[in-house]
Order: C-alpha cells, then sequence, then structure tokens
C-alpha cells in the first residue's frame, strides 16, 4: 500500500506542477510547491519545472512522472486550483483525491454562457477606453470592436488552431475597421485610440514579467522561452496592424494620436467600475472575489497615476506594479482572503495597457519606429520590475525566508 500511495503522490505533485504552470505560476514557485507538497507526503522527489513540461522523479523508487500542460487553466479555475495547493502543502488532502479534485478543476465549465461572455469583454474594452482616451466616440468604437473581439474570443476557446491565429486577426480586424473609419467617417484620432481597448488583452505583459522574475532568479530557459513568446506576440499584433493599415491605406500621418479626455477627471474613475464589471463577467470569478477585483484595480491605477506624477511615464508602470504586489501579499496574509496570484491578476490586467497601451505598437508604423519600439518595451520591463520589486519588498518586511509560504496559495 505505501508503494501505491507514493505512485500516488507522485503523480499528484506533477498534476499540480502542472496545473500551476498552465495558470502562469513562476516556475520558482511552482517548484516550491512540489518541494513542500512532496515533503508534507513523506517523499524526496527531484523536480523539473518549465512552462510547459514538469517532471517529478524519485531515486528510491525509479518511478518518474511528467505532465505536460497542453493548455491554459482559465481564470475562474485558478481560485479552486489554489485552495487545492494549500492544502496539499499539509496533507490535507490523499494524492488520490487530490488527483480527483484536479480533474473536476479542469473540467469546471464557464460560469456563465457565451453571450454573457462577450457582453463582459465589451465591457472591459469600453472601460479601459474611458482610462485611456475619455471620449464618446473612443468609447462607442472600444465597445463595438470589444463585441467583435468578444466572439472572436469566444470561438478560439474551443479551436485551437485558430486561437493560434487569434492575436493577428484581431488586430487585422479591429485596425481594419478603425482605419477606415478614420478615413471614410472622418472620425479623427478616435478610431486609432479605440485600437488599444479591444485588443489590450492580446498584450504580453504577463509574459513579459514573468520572464524579468525568472531570469533575475537565474531560471534561464524559463524566463528566455517567455520573453521569446512575449516578442513574438508583439510582432503578431504589430504585423495584423501593420496589414491592415497597408490595405486600408493609410499614411503615417494618420497614426500617430495624442490623448484627449472630453467627458472630464471623473471618466477614468467610472472606467475602472466598468472595467471590473465586465471583467467579472468575461472571467467569470465567484461573486465574492468581485470586492477584491476592485480594490486590486484601484490600487494598480492609482499606483500608475502617482508614478507618473513623480517619476514620469515610464515610471507609472513601476509604481504601480510595486503597490499592486504588497497589497496582494498584505491583503492574502489576512485569514478569510484570496489567493495573491488571483489578487494580482485583475490589477495587472489593467495596469498594463494603461501604462504601455497599444500606442508603441501603431506608433512603429510611422516616424522612429525603433526608439517607439524600446519605448514600448522599457515600459514592459518597468511594470516587471516594478512586480519584482514589490516581492522583495514584502520579503523583507515580513522577513520571509522562503517563497512556499502556504498563506500565499489561499484561496
Amino acid at each position: 500500500m505505501t508503494a501505491d500511495r507514493d505512485a500516488a503522490a507522485l503523480r499528484f505533485v506533477a498534476g499540480l506542477g502542472a496545473a500551476m504552470a498552465s495558470a502562469n505560476y513562476p516556475v520558482t514557485m511552482v517548484r516550491d510547491t512540489m518541494v513542500t507538497a512532496s515533503h508534507a507526503y513523506g517523499l524526496d522527489n527531484q523536480y523539473l519545472a518549465l512552462p510547459n513540461y514538469v517532471q517529478v522523479g524519485n531515486s528510491e523508487s525509479g518511478r518518474l512522472h511528467i505532465a505536460h500542460p497542453d493548455r491554459d487553466l482559465r481564470f475562474d479555475q485558478s481560485f479552486a486550483l489554489a485552495a487545492l495547493i494549500a492544502r496539499a502543502q499539509t496533507a490535507e488532502i490523499t494524492p488520490d483525491d487530490g488527483s480527483a479534485e484536479l480533474e473536476r478543476i479542469w473540467r469546471t465549465p464557464m460560469r456563465y454562457p457565451v453571450w454573457v461572455g462577450v457582453v463582459g469583454y465589451a465591457l472591459q474594452s469600453a472601460g479601459l477606453a474611458l482610462i485611456l482616451q475619455p471620449a464618446p466616440l473612443t468609447l462607442l468604437l472600444a465597445a463595438i470592436f470589444g463585441v467583435l473581439v468578444g466572439v472572436l474570443c469566444e470561438i478560439a476557446r474551443n479551436n485551437d488552431a485558430f486561437a493560434q491565429l487569434l492575436p493577428t486577426v484581431c488586430a487585422f480586424v479591429v485596425a481594419l475597421a478603425a482605419f477606415t473609419a478614420v478615413d471614410h467617417l472622418h472620425l479623427g484620432d478616435a478610431s486609432l485610440r479605440a485600437l488599444a481597448p479591444p485588443l489590450a488583452t492580446f498584450l504580453p505583459g504577463a509574459a513579459i514579467t514573468l520572464a524579468v522574475i525568472e531570469l533575475s532568479t537565474r531560471q534561464m530557459v524559463s524566463g528566455a522561452s517567455r520573453l521569446v513568446a512575449g516578442f513574438m506576440r508583439i510582432a503578431q499584433l504589430a504585423f495584423g496592424i501593420l496589414i491592415a493599415a497597408q490595405v486600408a491605406g493609410i499614411s503615417d500621418d494618420h497614426l500617430i494620436t495624442t490623448s484627449v479626455n472630453r467627458l472630464g477627471p471623473w471618466a477614468p474613475w467610472f472606467g475602472l467600475v466598468v472595467y471590473t464589471l465586465g471583467a467579472m463577467l468575461y472571467f467569470g470569478p465567484p461573486r465574492r472575489f468581485v470586492p477584491w477585483m476592485m480594490l486590486m484595480t484601484l490600487t494598480a491605477y492609482a499606483g500608475q497615476l502617482a508614478g507618473n506624477a513623480v517619476l514620469g511615464s515610464y515610471g507609472a508602470g513601476f509604481v504601480g506594479g510595486l503597490a499592486l504586489t504588497v497589497t496582494a501579499f498584505a491583503i492574502s496574509h489576512r485569514p478569510g482572503t484570496p489567493a495573491t496570484v488571483t489578487l494580482i491578476l485583475p490589477g495587472f490586467w489593467m495596469l498594463v495597457p494603461g501604462s504601455l497601451g497599444l500606442m508603441g505598437v501603431t506608433e512603429m508604423m510611422g516616424t522612429d519606429s525603433t526608439a517607439v519600439f524600446t519605448a514600448t518595451l522599457i515600459s514592459m520591463i518597468s511594470i516587471a520590475l516594478g512586480v519584482q520589486s514589490g516581492l522583495l519588498v514584502w520579503r523583507l518586511v515580513r522577513q520571509l525566508g522562503a517563497a512556499d509560504d502556504p498563506r500565499v496559495f489561499r484561496a
């Protein structure tokens, strides 16, 4: 029975690590969790964790289990995963029951029907438009484009081949519609500014952030692969926009826009509320999480504004990421609160487009493209360094000596 239990524990730990990798946990955190869980089950295993490959072996028994995460874990599924991680780290659940719970998590259906997800995506887009460019035309176009991209995203959920082309397809369709509006409807810069909100979900901010964190902790393979994946995503978006500009015959003069606020200083703050409501409908987290989601988006935005005022536009992302990370850790270490990762993500979704947007990508088609690309990359790295600095600050404050505190993963 002991041999069977050890084999089950080996399989469960590997499956748990694969699920964490699919939920975009840093590989250092994945490995630390597998180490803690294995020790809780009385095993001394060997581990290898990469973004799409997890291996757990035991030299005493000669057993080896490999897990390949072949799809991403949805945000709504990450709450149950966080609860399972906490239980596994203290062996509160048997390996067989843990594996069964993992299967249940993977099979969990979307909380809301497809049409609700499309509405949620449109609201997200409208909310970001109020934050980035509070103007009536921009708001209208962002909502329309949000519906279009939301439909394409729902189609891609069940079609892996289409999902691989989704960033390019969405960038092309949205940009072509926007450029056509500029040319034929004489909407000025409103349609160009409306590019960013519906395409913000494709920005590789998370990949760049994880890459910086992993490279700084000497996880070279994982960090480099995420960095390349992030650059590839930028290339996909830029390709779609470039082709759309050529098809529409848009000149460089149409591609540089300035930010305007035609609605008033209240608009960005109201946009945060609209964005949070849209994210709730599109990603489908538990309803009890909505107040926390609102708090984290407000924290990220306030930090971004403070950073912009003190350090300038490049420092905005750094301060926003720092404030977001420290706040998430401070909240998650209190009883009955969500896990750190689930707290960080909603604020991060808002922080990335707010700090860098797609304006750098669209502006690469005009003037000095090298300088603009460099500025866009610096903005991404600024956010990543802010998140990493937040991790350091919290560890110093709490005098943490290890990264495997189970409270980090409490649901």
